[in-house]
């Protein structure tokens, strides 16, 4: 890992880029796949499925029965395990339902706010060499909350065709209506435009690598929302000498595995932390199944000295990591202070991982910076606020002038004589 100590602050900037490709690299790419795909529909789907994941997909749909053949075979401990973390994202997302918001702005002027659930939702569940089944649980939990009827998911199939038996059962579990074997960009762009097999949505939910995260924002540009600009996954761990060292490498390593394009930054006041952390790192990493793919990550990334806890604030507000650890004596000034993160997690026994998984907040949460202007995932992402209003006679005469004096200094006259014509009616009947 690169050690820097003391970086002046006009070269954070540079410190803290991400090892992403820009979307210069990649968008011609996305939008030639695009193409193909709003042209041709299940046969550029299956042109590009056979071509990235060198599977053979006859029929795009999960049937009834490979979803029985995935029950079973899922072991009691994981189902187990699964459904506890269900149970409490239910319980966090349910208690983030907000009721009717009504109010009198003036004597006869009724107006009140409702939620609605988005009806077609589409979700992105990567698989791979890591078949994230976990956020299958952190989208169709809280959809399905929100009474979205329609739940569309698409994830990559493996050689033999397959979507990864734990995603299936976390499927069925959430209530998806639809579950497709179909990933990477052509993914994105069947739920985009709607294909013979795959429905159309109206926003698209989940991460993926930067191929999906530039399709995703493609998307946007043919009427279809997503969550966020998702990409690789990132954490930030703030550590002082209260911190223990081994914790924090685990930590730096659980989002390092995720992929090579991943980053994991630690900022300590402590010289001495940084160096044994380094010491843990290496000796963790050894014994790693996906010690490749994390040593990979580990290279592109960065142990941070600071002299105190302000300057270290600042930093991590520049960067404005998707995962922020915190690990200080002082964690409430941290805690209090912070403007800029997806998630945050306190303490030396709050590993990240808890968030991935099973405490109960959701793990979609913006990256690349995007903390700086975006929420991670929650209930209100699967609804849209929807504002009524009724006005009675005696309240149109109470703010009809000012309407009226308003169109009037816009220049449109039409909204002017809307009201003037409600006042008369109401003037002769009196």
């Amino acid at each position: 890992m690169n050690k820097i100590y003391n970086p002046k602050p006009e070269t954070w900037s540079s410190i803290l880029e991400r090892p992403t490709k820009t979307v210069d690299d990649i968008e011609a790419t996305v939008k030639g796949i695009f193409k193909e795909v709003q042209s041709k529909g299940d046969f550029a789907v299956a042109k590009y499925t056979s071509l990235f994941d060198g599977a053979s997909v006859p029929e795009l749909e999960v049937s009834q029965t490979e979803i029985a053949t995935a029950i079973a075979s899922i072991s009691k401990e994981l189902k187990e395990a699964i459904l506890l973390a269900k149970s409490n994202i239910e319980k966090f997302h349910l208690a983030q339902k907000t009721n009717r918001i009504e109010v009198e702005t003036i004597e006869g002027v009724n107006c009140w706010q409702e939620k609605r659930p988005i009806q077609k939702i589409g979700l992105y569940i990567p698989g791979g060499t890591a078949p994230l089944f976990s956020t299958v649980l952190m989208l169709a939990v809280p959809a399905n909350l929100a009474g979205c009827s329609e739940i569309v998911l698409c994830s990559p199939p493996d050689k033999n065709g397959n979507i990864n038996p734990a995603i299936l059962y976390a499927a069925y579990l959430c209530g998806v209506t639809k579950i497709l074997k179909v990933g990477g960009i052509q993914a994105i762009a069947g739920m985009t435009f709607g294909t013979v097999s795959i429905p159309k949505v109206y926003k698209i939910f989940g991460p993926g690598n930067q191929f999906v995260t530039v399709a995703k924002q493609l998307a946007t540009q043919f009427g279809v929302a997503i969550d966020m600009p998702a990409g690789p996954s990132e954490l930030l761990i703030v550590a002082d000498d209260t911190a223990v060292p081994a914790f924090v490498a685990s930590d730096l390593l659980s989002q390092a595995e995720h992929g090579t394009d991943s980053q994991v930054i630690l900022v300590s006041t402590s010289k001495t932390l940084i160096d044994e952390v380094e010491k843990e790192v290496q000796s963790q990493l050894d014994v790693l199944p996906r010690k490749g793919i994390a040593e990979k990550a580990i290279a592109n990334s960065k142990l941070i000295y600071v002299e105190n806890d302000k300057i270290a604030l600042e930093l991590i507000d520049e960067y404005g990591p998707e995962h922020f650890i915190i690990c200080t004596k002082d964690e409430d000034f941290y805690v209090q202070n912070i403007g800029n993160a997806g998630s945050v997690f306190i303490g030396n026994y709050t590993p990240e991982s808890a968030g991935d998984y099973a405490s109960g907040t959701n793990h979609t949460l913006p990256t690349n910076g995007y903390a700086k202007n975006y929420s991670g995932v929650n209930l209100d992402s699967f609804t849209k606020s929807m504002t009524f209003q009724k006005i009675t006679p005696k309240g149109i005469q109470n703010i009809g002038k000012a309407i009226e004096v308003m169109a009037e200094a816009e220049g449109l006259q039409a909204h002017k004589n809307a009201v003037t014509l409600r006042l008369k009616a109401l003037s002769d009947k009196q």
